[in-house]
């Protein structure tokens, strides 16, 4: 009747404790997918993504594709976050195995002399166990058997922590995909500058000959004394910076390959690449699709999306620690004070079951703190979310912007240099005509060089807008 009245007692005192945290401030609930808008700006409504292109289908040069390949297998970073995922999915079996029964088997043996004049003593002497009462041997105890405990989640408090824990694990997953399409893409964007800085390496060169050519024209000039020596020392001068440039040049191409070897996980050596093919490159034509395909294709939206599950799942367990929790212990097995006696049965049969119902009256105070920081780290994770769906649709919009703007400024770049070309070949033939002054045929020399590597800088800005664009729009991790 007595360990009744004590069970009701802290039961009433559990749910007094539940009822005084429904006092503990509440979070209200958001909307965490905030509403996209319904296309994206000056982009036509179109449900066809490129983001469901898989990237060996999106990228088709055979050196990036093999480049790829490679850093999927040894990018180090990318082999760190497996092993963090790994790490995840053993989190949810040790959460499995929490609201499990625990069972164990053990022996234990032990050796002890009690006082003659306690109740132990003193019952030991009764039942005439030890042969000498004046002087008692120690008296041993042998005991095996097999043990259980069990946590009765009557609250759910443990499967919610497994089921936070696999949330985790599949948001891990969604982490792990996001690198990939990062990774795809930073390869990508730096074999396109290779190939344009191996493309400007070539202008470089192309413009030392004409600079030679136009060098021997300046020096006959001045033999039949039509120009002065100053002529002559600014071609020479000219030609010394551009050769210059060649240095820097190629220090940027040495720098780009190991930037690649980095990614791929391999020591420096030469990436193999088709330089020749950088001017027949076309960028890729982009169905950017609608704004709501984001939450479904990019890997980080579903990320921050699995972390707000589980931020919700750890405000329920927090919330479990108010109430009352029932634990069940039992034991069954042998013991006896003589090893020979251990297996006698009845007589050395040891069995128990104890249940043990407790509830928090002191730490009122630190489970609250908990339960708030739960609500706060998931008012965080919404947060999160809505930033993370935000940032998405605005880097969507960015890079759609972009590309239709350096299509433009790749049309009139072409002109320019068409333009500059022909200048060339004018300023020459008016210069040995003797109508045109020697820096005229210098600064539109100069002024042909910019423009190509302008004409190429841009044409690599294409490509990588293309890249940019797959990878916000969520492809290239499938």
């Amino acid at each position: 009747m007595r360990n009744r009245n004590l069970v009701k007692s802290l039961a009433a005192a559990g749910l007094a404790l539940a009822a005084a945290a429904c006092k503990v401030p509440q979070f209200a609930e958001r909307n965490a997918s905030r509403s996209l808008p319904a296309t994206y700006s000056n982009s036509p409504q179109d449900t066809t993504s490129t983001a469901k292109v898989r990237w060996q289908e999106f990228f088709t040069d055979p050196g990036l594709k093999a480049l790829i390949d490679t850093a999927l297998q040894h990018n180090q970073e990318l082999n760190i976050t497996l092993q963090e995922i790994q790490i995840a999915r053993n989190e949810i079996q040790a959460r499995k195995g929490e609201y499990l029964p625990s069972v164990s088997l053990g022996a234990r043996t032990a050796l002890d002399r009690t006082s003659r004049y306690t109740i132990q003593g003193a019952t030991e002497d009764q039942i005439n166990i030890r042969p000498d009462r004046r002087n008692p041997d120690p008296l041993g105890d042998f005991q095996l058997g097999a043990f259980a405990s069990w946590e009765v989640d009557i609250w759910h408090k443990l499967r919610n922590a497994r089921k936070s824990a696999a949330t985790r694990y599949l948001a891990s997953v969604e982490g792990k995909n996001f690198m990939v399409t990062n990774l795809i893409a930073e390869i990508a964007t730096s074999y396109y500058e290779l190939l344009a800085l191996d493309n400007q390496l070539l202008i470089l060169q192309q413009n030392i000959e004409i600079q030679r050519n136009a060098l021997q024209v300046v020096r006959q000039e001045k033999e039949s004394a039509r120009v002065t020596e100053l002529a002559v020392k600014r071609f020479e001068a000219q030609i010394q910076n551009t050769t210059a440039r060649q240095f820097t040049i190629q220090q940027r191409i040495t720098e780009t390959e190991n930037r690649i070897n980095f990614l791929v996980g391999r020591f420096p050596q030469p990436v193999v690449r088709n330089d020749q093919s950088f001017n027949d490159l076309v960028p890729k034509t982009i169905q950017a699709g609608v704004p709501a395909q984001l939450l479904s294709n990019r890997p980080d939206i579903r990320q921050a999306e699995q972390n707000l599950v589980a931020a919700k799942l750890d405000v329920q367990i927090a919330r479990a620690n108010f109430y009352p929790s029932l634990g069940i212990d039992a034991g069954v097995g042998f013991e006896a004070f003589k090893p020979g006696l251990l297996f006698t049965t009845p007589g050395s049969l040891l069995y128990s079951l104890a249940g043990d119902l407790s509830a928090p009256l002191i730490n009122r105070n630190g489970i609250k703190a908990l339960y708030a920081s739960a609500n706060a780290l998931q008012l965080q994770a919404v947060y999160n979310y809505e930033r993370t769906v935000l940032n998405a649709y605005i880097e969507v919009a960015n890079q759609l912007s972009n590309i239709g703007n350096l299509e433009k400024s790749y049309d009139a770049k072409l002109k320019e240099v068409q333009t500059l070309n022909q200048s060339i070949r004018i300023s020459n033939s008016l210069f040995k005509s003797v109508r045109a002054d020697y820096t005229e045929v210098l600064f539109t020399q100069r002024d042909a060089l910019e423009s190509k590597f302008d004409l190429t800088e841009t044409k690599m800005q294409q490509l990588n807008a293309t890249v940019n664009i797959y990878r916000a729009l969520g492809g290239g991790w499938n």
